[in-house]
């Protein structure tokens, strides 16, 4: 298949959606009736609402049920072709129910009335059925009654822009990769996901949500001798339009990724030993989020994990004491920020989105927590962390945005200050224990730093530490002006696996005598 009838067929596929035809959208209900693509979402809060009265003559002290429809598309690029393009509909809803303590959970795909009442009355049997073994009943923490809708902000509706717009674009990105000598493959993408959510709970909290989110990127490998090294730029996930792609302008940033995956593949790799590390806020957010985000749900610190995920060393005896970095280092959990991955007004226990602070002048402070596990710290409401990846998930806890908060440097003094340093940017590969306490990252692209000033390119740097011992290193953080934002789509947790979203921010800062070594070794 040509370019030409590649485009033809996907808008084709496109244009079978929005008619209602897409596969995996028809919905057979019990009396027969077929639904097509999205449902009508004028039925939603009527079938809420049987659920609620069914969970409420089963003997539920509480229940809930959210209605979630998903559209989502990706588009990726190959080595000046295309390589994929998905275009997906999902729908469904699923319904807790805690009956004297224990939780039940149902799911179904099915809209007709009388399979929502049916899904509704399993997930009280299942309540009732783990009652029997329950151990220590579940108390949820008080949360006002809301009744509100949100909707996320965006001007260019990603769904409305030309399929053959995007691949243009991913092919033009690679073609301008590939004119740089050296380069050997090329890779891009861009997605967009809505999600449509009704919430409904027994407590009498209606909510609904249009929530919007886009992303893109691309990379290049360059090849010398026996040596492959890349670089990427990782282009932040936002909730946001199509605005937020073109704002990033991809074929302008593709030169320079591709110079330096050429100069990065004839880089000298550093002798393993103590330096000074220069981070990026690209390369912060991935260290932040392992290392800080996920020893702060609480969840994981009180051993619901501890099987499969791991548990964490920030145990609630730690709370409000512990020396977790030095004064420099104030990580605030904001999940009001606009445009961030988890500010999506309510979390799935109905409770509104907050701000509060995880570690303040390097000392302890907070958890990430719902409604189930905030009282174990003497809490009486949830921070608002409680999310699902889909309608057939049950809601966890999930970090929050976490981001480091800005100091009073600028990049130059930063590096000005180190004699003999790497300066790191972008996400690479990492490592880090089932308690979060000992860690391993490499990054993207590195420069050594000799006497205050940037010198050539590096290659192959993986640093290592403890994780208090390296967040107490830090003496230095740049100030707003360099403050940035980076959105995960792909934490995983939970059993079965689901994949959490939040956005992680940092200005770059400076981390004193970091051991670095020899991943060739």
């Amino acid at each position: 298949m040509n370019r030409r009838e590649f485009i033809q067929a996907a808008g084709a596929a496109a244009a079978c959606y929005a008619g209602g035809c897409a596969a995996g959208a028809r919905r057979l209900g019990a009396d027969g009736t077929t639904y097509a693509g999205p449902m009508p979402k004028d039925h939603w809060p009527a079938l809420a609402q049987s659920a609620l009265d069914r969970l409420r003559a089963g003997g539920c002290s509480y229940g809930d049920i959210r209605l979630l429809e998903t559209r989502s598309q990706s588009v990726r690029a190959e080595d000046r072709r295309i390589a994929g393009v998905s275009e997906r509909y999902d729908g469904g809803y699923g319904i807790r129910a805690l009956y004297q303590g224990a939780w039940g959970f149902a799911a179904s795909a099915d809209f007709s009335p009388e399979e929502v009442r049916r899904t509704a009355d399993r997930a009280v049997e299942i309540a009732r059925a783990s009652h029997t073994l329950m151990k220590t009943p579940v108390r949820l923490a008080d949360e006002p009654v809301h009744r509100d809708r949100v909707t996320t902000a965006f001007r260019i509706d990603p769904f409305s822009v030309p399929l053959e717009e995007k691949c243009d674009l991913l092919l033009e990105v690679s073609e301008l990769l590939h004119r740089q000598p050296g380069i050997i493959r090329s890779r891009g993408s861009l997605w967009a996901q809505r999600d449509i959510k009704h919430f409904a709970s027994t407590e009498g909290a209606v909510l609904d949500f249009d929530l919007l989110a886009v992303g893109g990127g691309f990379g290049a490998t360059a090849k010398k001798d026996d040596d492959f090294q890349s670089r990427e730029f990782q282009g932040s996930n936002v909730r946001s339009g199509y605005e937020h792609i073109l704002a990033a302008d991809l074929r302008a940033r593709a030169p320079q990724v591709a110079a330096e995956a050429v100069e990065k593949v004839a880089a000298r790799q550093p002798e393993p030993g103590k330096y000074d590390l220069v981070l990026d806020a690209a390369h912060l957010a991935l260290t932040i989020h392992e290392s800080c985000g996920h020893p702060t749900e609480l969840d994981r610190a009180l051993g619901y994990e501890a099987n499969y995920a791991g548990t964490s060393f920030l145990t609630p005896d730690k709370l409000n004491s512990f020396r977790y970095g030095s004064p420099y280092v104030t990580l605030i959990a904001d999940n009001t920020r606009p445009g961030a991955l988890a500010s999506t007004g309510y979390d799935d226990d109905g409770v509104a989105a907050q701000r509060w602070p995880i570690i303040e002048q390097g000392v302890f402070r907070g958890y990430s927590t719902n409604r189930e596990v905030a009282g174990a710290i003497g809490e009486s409401r949830s921070r608002g962390s409680c999310r699902a990846d889909s309608w057939s998930s049950v809601p966890i806890v999930r970090i929050a945005n976490v981001g480091l908060e800005p100091g009073t440097e600028t990049l130059e003094s930063l590096i000005g200050g180190v004699e003999n340093g790497i300066y790191i940017e972008g996400r690479g590969s990492y490592s880090i224990d089932q308690r979060r306490y000992n860690m391993q990252f490499g990054g993207d692209a590195f420069w050594e730093i000799r006497n205050g000033k940037r010198g050539a390119m590096l290659k192959n740097v993986i640093y290592n530490g403890i994780t208090p011992e390296f967040w107490n290193s830090c003496d230095g953080v740049a100030d707003r002006n360099l403050w940035s934002e980076h959105g995960f789509t792909n934490c995983g947790k939970g059993q079965p696996g689901q994949s959490g979203w939040m956005t992680h921010a940092a200005s770059p800062a400076r981390f004193r005598q970091i051991s670095v070594i020899n991943p060739k070794a």
